[in-house]
């Protein structure tokens, strides 16, 4: 499922897929790492522990960007942070809940590229974002067949 609403100065961007495994096979495998791996936009230089979760640097496209990650009940939530990346402000939350022997795994994402024109380059910034959720959705997906 796809789902894409503009929400004033930023854009969320919404993914379902169902995965094969259950609720504790995906706490076990999903990590930081493979998150932002299956997104496909970036290749992970460090993943380091802090105080408030995980921090993953990443390079892709000629850009830089660090994401802290933390750990929920049900998933992982994680943003952008710092000055460098590709948005301004972006927020995803990647939760799963058990379904029919397997997982409905969604992944919500809010995003701003904080430009002029927002109207325009912030669909454009979920356009993208909804590219690399699709991704990272499918990535799972295969893994766990």
């Amino acid at each position: 499922m796809a789902e894409e609403r503009d929400c004033g100065f930023m854009r969320e961007v919404e993914r379902t897929r169902f995965v094969a495994a259950t609720p504790a096979e995906l706490a076990r495998s999903l990590s930081p790492v493979a998150v932002i791996e299956h997104e496909g936009t970036f290749s992970v230089v460090t993943n380091e522990e802090t105080d408030a979760g995980q921090r993953v640097t990443a390079r892709g496209g000629g850009v830089e960007a660090v994401f802290s990650f933390q750990e929920r009940e049900n998933g992982l939530s994680y943003r952008q942070v710092g000055e460098q990346g590709p948005f301004e402000s972006m927020e995803t939350t990647l939760t799963y809940r058990s379904s029919d022997h397997g997982s409905e795994v969604t992944a919500h994402s809010v995003v701003s590229l904080g430009l002029p024109l927002s109207s325009l380059t912030d669909r454009i910034a979920a356009w993208k974002r909804g590219g690399e959720l699709d991704r990272l959705l499918d990535g799972l997906t295969d893994e766990h067949r």
